[in-house]
């Protein structure tokens, strides 16, 4: 798939460049043979900051977008992903910060199938659909707050 390819392109070219890129979203794009807006998609949807990276765009010159993939201890991380949270936070996000902590050695498979189950729609299912992106928040925070404390 064409945004596998992008992604594995901009994550080689994160590497080659210890973490720090910089890019023309239009000369990528001609370069892989695409438009600049799925260059953009990949870059808005893979490389976000619950994934761990800094987003900085310019305008001009070309259009030149700054990949920062962050450096950060175990509790600096955390504490990251604590604040990233906010107030609400839906199934699908909950499992993708998870599957980022698991992508960097925070948690377990287990751990991971674990905290996805009790932050589950159909865990919350007794509560109604408002509250539960709410709740969901809150055991997350419950669940970094004993990571912090622990290991």
């Amino acid at each position: 798939m064409l945004t596998d390819h992008i992604a594995r392109l901009i994550e080689e070219m994160l590497n080659e460049g210890n973490g720090i890129l910089e890019l023309q979203r239009n000369e990528m794009a001609s370069r892989l043979g695409c438009v600049p807006s799925q260059i953009s998609y990949v870059i808005s949807s893979r490389f976000t900051p619950e994934r761990g990276y800094i987003i900085e765009s310019r305008r001009g010159g070309g259009g030149c977008i700054r990949i920062v993939r962050k450096q950060m201890d175990r509790s600096e991380y955390l504490m990251h992903f604590f604040c990233a949270i906010g107030d609400s936070i839906d199934e699908g996000e909950a499992i993708a910060y998870l599957k980022n902590l698991l992508g960097n050695g925070y948690i377990t498979e287990r751990e991971l199938l674990l905290s996805a189950a009790a932050m589950s729609n159909a865990a919350l299912s007794a509560l109604p659909p408002a509250l539960r992106g709410g709740i969901r928040a809150d055991i997350f925070k419950q669940i970094l707050l004993s990571m912090m404390k622990s290991r």
